[in-house]
């Protein structure tokens, strides 16, 4: 039986080489921008973040001049505090729009019921039966995009098969997930069964991309209720987005996992059963056999070797994440100016601020901390709201996305033969993932709606 080993512990020598060249390819794909791909049913957008992880990717798994693993780890211990300030800009969106939340009514709060567990009841058993692995938790335990980086990261790690997990999730809600709800809202919305504000507040699934191309279809359904139709799915948007970092850490997550458990318990009991029922293998059957304990016992050493993780002192992960994002923000926002810095230096105030609580009071996570913090500290009932909003609005969203993927992208090298593994399979699992959250949340919207009206 293996012992996970102790995390390494590197400094600034090791970090500066995969920093520059983190810096680097964030700038480069700043710099080119969004492009949009017109696909005759759609378009897909593609944001520079996903240009970053592709860049990071392609540099980390090509042969001319390998990146090291010792690098792709740096990286990969990078991503997980990179989250967290991923986390505390999202709660800097969340606190200006409490009021928002607190007007909603029962409906609309009821139906993201959907959003938020329909993906764990239908495409988690898909995921478990194509054999995914512990990667099915993290692909189907939310849509809830960058916010599911920081949830999976802090409790399972970086380099853990459930953040791989996630990953391929992003990457195929990215790449897809727009032009297929497209598809499927306006299929379902030519039905004519369902009101067009329940399926508003289905197209919220946590993602600003998908939401938007849903509730077109809806309008193009409804065109007199356009309005209408485009506040509901925003605030539906919202609250799935307020909700998701709470009902995701301590709802759907650890479900997912039980579930997880129930369904490969039971496979595995099975297979046991009719293990012990079988006749005894033939000689050649028993050499294929060894033949394959072989390759899985390498893939499993590998594996192991890859995951060993490292540990940066908190003070240069700051440090390095600090100046990659505020060099992307500023290309951003096209010129430097102080409000990016004072805005970088807020958020890095809350990420410590979050840490020390999370640390002290231990059964509290440091998301948890970050997130409801941020959001009273820019709530409007907060004294000193306005001046906070205005320098942390400065700082692009999609920077801080930018610089995470760059980083995830330079660590994924060492991944390779896992993300292989889950393949092609996270298709047919991402299709499932989004009918269930959209369809899930128009069914209970469509009743709430009824009983409440």
């Amino acid at each position: 039986m293996s012992t996970r080993t102790a995390p390494t512990k590197v400094g600034l020598k090791e970090t500066l080489p995969i920093a520059l060249l983190a810096l680097i390819i964030a700038l480069a794909v700043q710099f080119i921008g969004s492009a949009k791909i017109n696909v005759g049913i759609g378009s897909i957008v593609i944001f520079p973040m996903v240009w970053g992880l592709i860049a990071g990717l392609l540099v980390s798994v090509q042969k001319f001049k390998p990146l090291g693993l010792d690098l792709q780890k740096v990286a990969s211990a990078l991503v997980g505090v990179a989250v967290m300030l991923l986390v505390a800009r999202l709660a800097f969106n969340i606190g200006p729009s409490l009021p928002v939340l607190i007007k909603a009514g029962p409906a609309l709060l009821l139906q993201e019921i959907g959003h938020l567990l329909g993906t764990v009841f239908l495409a988690l058993p898909l995921a478990v039966l194509l054999r995914m692995g512990k990667a099915t938790v993290g692909a189907t335990f939310s849509l809830d995009r960058e916010p599911s980086f920081a949830m999976v990261s802090e409790k399972y790690g970086p380099d853990s098969d459930q953040y791989r997990g996630v990953l391929a999730m992003y990457v195929f809600g990215t790449l897809f997930g727009a032009v297929f709800i497209t598809l499927l809202t306006s299929l379902v919305a030519n039905w004519g069964i369902f009101n067009p504000l329940a399926l508003a507040m289905g197209s919220g699934v946590g993602s600003g991309s998908m939401m938007a191309a849903s509730a077109a279809s809806i309008i193009d359904a409804y065109p007199g209720n356009e309005q209408a139709i485009l506040g509901m799915a925003a605030v539906s948007n919202l609250i799935t987005t307020i909700l998701g970092v709470y009902v995701g850490l301590y709802v759907s997550l650890p479900l997912a996992e039980k579930f997880y458990k129930l369904l490969t318990r039971k496979s595995a009991a099975a297979e046991a059963l009719v293990a012990a029922n079988s006749v005894a293998p033939s000689a050649e059957e028993s050499a294929a056999t060894a033949a394959e304990d072989e390759m899985n016992r390498d893939f499993r050493e590998k594996v192991a070797q890859s995951s060993a993780e490292v540990k940066l002192p908190l003070w240069l992960s700051l440090s390095v994440l600090s100046i990659l994002g505020v060099a992307t923000a500023s290309v951003a926002a096209k010129g430097l100016h102080w409000n990016v810095i004072g805005g970088y230096a807020v958020l890095m105030g809350l990420v410590l601020l979050g840490l020390f609580l999370g640390k002290v009071s231990r059964k509290i996570s440091a998301i948890i901390w970050i997130t409801t913090i941020g959001a009273y500290i820019s709530s409007p009932w907060f004294f000193g709201a306005e001046p906070l909003v205005k320098l942390v609005s400065a700082v692009d969203f999609l920077s801080i996305a930018t610089v995470m993927l760059t980083l995830a992208g330079l660590s994924l090298g060492k991944d390779v033969p896992l993300l292989k593994n889950i393949g092609w399979k996270i298709v047919p699992v991402g299709l499932v993932a989004i009918t269930a959250s959209f369809l899930l949340s128009v069914v209970i919207a469509e009743f709430a709606l009824g009983y409440w009206s």
